[in-house]
């Protein structure tokens, strides 16, 4: 089973893009951030042609979140789930696919330490671990994939002393991270690669992306099962390249094939 995290930045200005990349690379399920659509406007997209079932929480101009899957999307759920405050924003949905219980989450950007969307964002990743109680259980198979806007260590920095003082590498950020970890789950790239250097997301401001002066930011957090089932994990750069009539997003792919059963 092959699944896919990827922030689109904009699913209505890369759809033709995303369709050639799934016809491509045929992931099983598909983890979409920032699609920027209403639930009514992904809904016309016709996603079923490439044989996918789709559950999509989205606000319209801002923010988006989606799953697709052909190896079914069974208990979907909009948000944390009950008993955690819900979230004013479209920025998590929840399926269990192919057996596996699937996240599809965006995590908020935080701006600049010490704004209120730093906080939100803090608060935002306590109730994703909340969630995880509500949704899941360590001992299951568990993937929480998407745009997490954190930089796990300095190893996912281009160079670490220009983030000193930002957001996405501070220490409170982490340890929000570190807690998801704690809970059960283990970065599934990060096993199968321990190099720095290896990012997923480059401002378009720059020419940062051929500089490579980026960060992982995109990542697929798995239970230990799902870790074991893995086979095989890859982030895809090219993606990240295109002309400006067929612009890319700023995010690339990131690929996790698991072995069946999980």
């Amino acid at each position: 089973m092959r699944v896919v995290t990827w922030n689109v930045n904009s699913l209505k200005a890369r759809l033709s893009r995303v369709e050639r990349w799934i016809e491509a690379f045929e992931p099983d399920v598909l983890c979409l951030q920032e699609t920027k659509l209403a639930d009514d406007a992904f809904a016309e997209l016709d996603f079923g042609s490439f044989g996918y079932e789709c559950i999509h929480n989205g606000e319209g101009r801002w923010n988006g979140v989606a799953l697709l899957s052909r190896v079914g999307l069974d208990d979907p759920v909009r948000g944390f789930g009950e008993g955690i405050e819900p979230d004013s924003e479209a920025r998590l949905v929840w399926a269990t696919c192919g057996g596996v219980r699937v996240a599809s989450c965006y995590v908020p950007n935080g701006r600049a330490l010490g704004h209120d969307h730093y906080r939100y964002k803090l608060d935002w990743l306590q109730r994703l671990r909340a969630s995880l109680d509500v949704q899941a259980h360590p001992d299951m198979p568990v993937l929480v994939c998407g745009d997490f806007n954190v930089a796990p260590d300095d190893r996912d920095v281009h160079d670490p002393a220009q983030f000193v003082g930002t957001t996405h590498t501070s220490d409170a950020e982490r340890q929000r991270l570190l807690s998801l970890l704690d809970w059960g789950l283990v970065d599934v790239f990060r096993e199968h690669h321990h190099d720095g250097g290896l990012f997923s997301w480059w401002d378009y401001r720059g020419g940062d992306f051929h500089k490579r002066k980026g960060m992982r930011i995109d990542l697929a957090l798995g239970s230990r099962r799902v870790v074991e089932a893995t086979d095989f994990v890859l982030i895809d750069r090219n993606e990240r390249k295109g002309p400006k009539d067929d612009p890319p997003s700023d995010h690339a792919p990131v690929l996790v094939d698991l072995k069946d059963p999980c």
